[in-house]
């Protein structure tokens, strides 16, 4: 998964959140991202451009780190 944006990511399914691991080392975890939609991110060839134009648009995030 060679990002240029994402280092590394985690789906908690039971939470339904997304944490999304920055190459600058930031941690943001957005919140309730359905179990179909981490998928699709998980099968994005482009991680940066899923998380730019799918997943901050339509989901709330709190900073971790």
């Amino acid at each position: 998964m060679p990002s240029s944006v994402v280092s590394s990511y985690i789906y908690f399914p039971e939470t339904e959140i997304l944490r999304i691991i920055y190459q600058s080392g930031a941690v943001y975890d957005y919140l309730k991202v359905p179990i179909s939609i981490s998928e699709k991110f998980r099968e994005a060839r482009s991680k940066g451009r899923f998380l730019n134009s799918v997943i901050k648009p339509r989901f709330k995030y709190i900073k971790i780190s």
